[in-house]
C-alpha cells in the first residue's frame, strides 16, 4: 500500500509517537511486583532516563527493555526495509541506555534492566528473585 504522506511528513508524524504503559512488558512486571508484594515503587517518575519503576528508598531504577527497541543480543533483528535508518536507531538507543545507566550509577542509583524475553511465565520467578536481590529483600 502506498503511503498517503510524503517521506518527510511520515517522519514527522512518527517522531511524535511516544511509548508509554506497555502492557506486554511493563504490565507483566507490574503484576509480578503486586503478586509478590514488592512495595515501594513508583511509575512515571521524573528521574533521568525515565525508568519504568523507581524504588526511591532503595535508590533502584528498574527498566524493562523491549528486545526489538533495545537490540537484545538474543532476539533483536533489523528490518530489511530502510536498514540504515534502523541500524542508526538501534545504535542510538543502545548509546542512550549506556548513558542512562552510567549517569544514574554515578549519582548513587542501582540500575536494574530486565529484557522482554525474561518475562516468560517460566522465567518469572527468576525475575522476581533478581528484583528482590537488587532491593535486598528476602524472596520466596
Amino acid at each position: 500500500m502506498v503511503d498517503v504522506f510524503s517521506k518527510k511528513k511520515r517522519s514527522d508524524v512518527m517522531s511524535r509517537i511516544r511509548g508509554r504503559d506497555n502492557k506486554e512488558t511493563e504490565g507483566v512486571v507490574l503484576n509480578l511486583l503486586r503478586r509478590n508484594r514488592i512495595n515501594g515503587w513508583r511509575r512515571h517518575s521524573p528521574i533521568f532516563g525515565k525508568p519504568d519503576f523507581v524504588f526511591y528508598k532503595k535508590r533502584v531504577a528498574l527498566f524493562v527493555d523491549g528486545c526489538f527497541w533495545h537490540s537484545c543480543p538474543q532476539h533483536s533483528n533489523t528490518p530489511a526495509n530502510n536498514r540504515s535508518f534502523w541500524l542508526r536507531k538501534f545504535e542510538t538507543n543502545r548509546n542512550r541506555d549506556r548513558l542512562v545507566t552510567k549517569t544514574l550509577r554515578s549519582i548513587g542509583w542501582r540500575v536494574l534492566r530486565i529484557w522482554e524475553h525474561e518475562l516468560t511465565h517460566k522465567n518469572q520467578p527468576r525475575v522476581v528473585s533478581k528484583i528482590g536481590r537488587a532491593l535486598n529483600l528476602k524472596t520466596r
